[in-house]
């Protein structure tokens, strides 16, 4: 095995499998320094100005000479004198192809009364504003099977009792975007197939009222949805004794329920990455674009976001829109957020993050192009605004910031029953109520932090393993996990604290 990767014949960059060091000979040419794992190496002298390519696709410009042989990285190689605003090929649907054939596999799904299919059975306790995120904890809390094994002992079907809290909800403008994009995520939540029942907790003064939200959303009171204020019920402790005593009423009904076989046409998969590092394009992201490819078609859903981390790699998607309409609306959503970040006096080269540039990735193009891998090759069918109910079936995108815990918010609000996450640098997340897997890029990654991880996409670096055959076990995973089986972030009890709504606009 080398101790490089090459990507694409024409690349002007190789990928160092390991740690090289001066001397070291990669196709015949000499290292030149210390070069460390998953970082990159010129193959041929670049001069100051000229475009750098890595999976054929241009990563940059040489910021100074580059000799062969070299370290490439931050110090010499950026965005250009233009920051990244070069010439792309859209090409409008030019990469359609056709649908694959149908194919058939089965999970242990819950059905719901309406159709809707969930694989989790949650209590959820949402808030209106930050003023009732203790009392809504407090109320989960009492149903902790760690603090209180007793207060579910008798509900087996039930995987427990989570409140959603968030920190905004007033200092907004009520008709403003921000308030928009709240209650939407919001009503996606209380409506997701993977809560059984919801309560919601409000103060009673807030911008955001709960009987406008509930009007905005098509929401209304029932025997599994409840909501009531703090100042109406007369203070906390009532309002924690009001939330203990509805879910108490509640838990009968929502424990009546049984998994059965259902399609895994009805699997909504978010499409998450974190910590990447220089080998996330090259084994975990195209594994689980893989695995996206089988369940696309076995009639499932995949949901790809992180708009500013497919930034210069939105020309791979806009050639697989089925229409020209979904790839306009992808490239107008890519000239919102130069707009926004240009506002709010950034770029979009803030991101990589130090984690990601530390792990060998240099510019938001070249991360880009390994994060858009996690979508695969299956058609383009629809682009959504944060958090919209996703209500095509096939590849699709949402559109949501590049940090995790808002962007895997606004997936689950759009209907994402599970998370699949790829992590390079190594990443704590989880995700309530639908599970989230994380895939590890590299081995070291996965020896060191086994207790976070779900499956090992490092093998393919290491060569006992291919991108197929890893696709297939992520695929196998993602059934098993939406049948019950519980991901290593659910065991640590992660979930609660990573609900995270977009916040923009002005804080008043």
């Amino acid at each position: 095995m080398t101790p490089f990767i090459r990507l694409h014949p024409a690349d002007d960059v190789l990928i160092a499998r390991q740690q090289l060091l001066n001397g070291t000979r990669v196709e015949g040419i000499p290292v030149k320094g210390l070069i460390p794992a998953g970082h990159k190496i010129a193959t041929h002298a670049i001069a100051t100005g000229e475009p750098v390519r890595r999976y054929n696709q241009i990563i940059g410009f040489a910021c100074k000479p580059i000799a062969a042989g070299e370290h490439v990285h931050t110090h010499n190689l950026d965005m250009g004198p233009d920051k990244g605003d070069f010439e792309r090929d859209y090409a409008f649907g030019a990469d359609v192809k056709p649908e694959p054939a149908r194919r058939e596999a089965s999970f242990m799904g819950i059905k719901r009364a309406d159709g809707r299919v969930a694989t989790r059975n949650y209590i959820g306790v949402l808030t209106s504003v930050n003023c009732s995120a203790t009392a809504a904890r407090a109320i989960a809390d009492h149903f902790s099977r760690h603090t209180n094994p007793a207060a579910l002992a008798d509900f087996p079907n039930v995987d427990g009792v989570v409140a959603l809290t968030h920190g905004t909800g007033c200092g907004m403008d009520t008709e403003g975007v921000g308030m928009q994009l709240l209650q939407r995520t919001l009503a996606g939540y209380a409506a997701h197939a993977n809560f059984a029942a919801v309560l919601v907790v409000g103060l009673g003064c807030e911008a955001n009222q709960i009987n406008a939200w509930l009007a905005h959303s098509s929401l209304c009171e029932g025997e599994t949805f409840k909501v009531f204020n703090i100042q109406d019920t007369g203070g906390t402790t009532k309002t924690v004794a009001k939330g203990v005593a509805l879910i108490k009423e509640m838990l009968p009904t929502v424990n009546k329920v049984k998994r059965e076989p259902c399609s895994a046409a009805h699997i909504t998969i978010g499409l998450q990455c974190g910590g990447s590092d220089g080998y996330s394009g090259i084994s975990a992201n195209p594994a689980l674009g893989a695995a996206v490819d089988l369940l696309v078609a076995h009639g499932g859903t995949a949901i790809l976001s992180e708009t500013p981390e497919i930034y210069g790699a939105e020309h791979l998607l806009t050639r697989r829109a089925v229409k020209p309409e979904v790839a306009e609306k992808l490239i107008q959503r890519i000239k919102w957020w130069e707009h926004y970040t240009q506002i709010n006096e950034g770029e979009m080269n803030n991101n990589p993050s130090p984690g990601n540039k530390a792990g060998g990735l240099t510019t938001i193009l070249e991360k880009s192009l390994g994060a858009v891998a996690k979508g695969g090759t299956s058609n383009l069918q629809a682009v959504y605004e944060y958090a919209e109910p996703v209500t095509a079936h096939g590849f699709v995108y949402m559109d949501t910031p590049g940090y995790d815990p808002v962007s895997a918010t606004g997936q689950v609000a759009g209907g994402a029953n599970l998370i699949c996450f790829t992590t390079g640098r190594g990443s704590a997340y989880g995700c309530a109520p639908s599970p989230s897997l994380k895939l590890s890029t590299n081995s070291t990654l996965w020896r060191k932090q086994e207790d976070d991880m779900d499956i090992n996409c490092g093998e393919i670096i290491d060569g006992s393993s291919t991108v197929a055959e890893m696709g297939q076990r992520i695929f196998e995973l993602v059934l098993a996990t939406a049948s019950g089986e519980p991901s290593k972030s659910e065991k640590h009890g992660y979930g609660q604290n990573e609900f995270v709504p977009w916040q923009v606009g002005a804080v008043m």
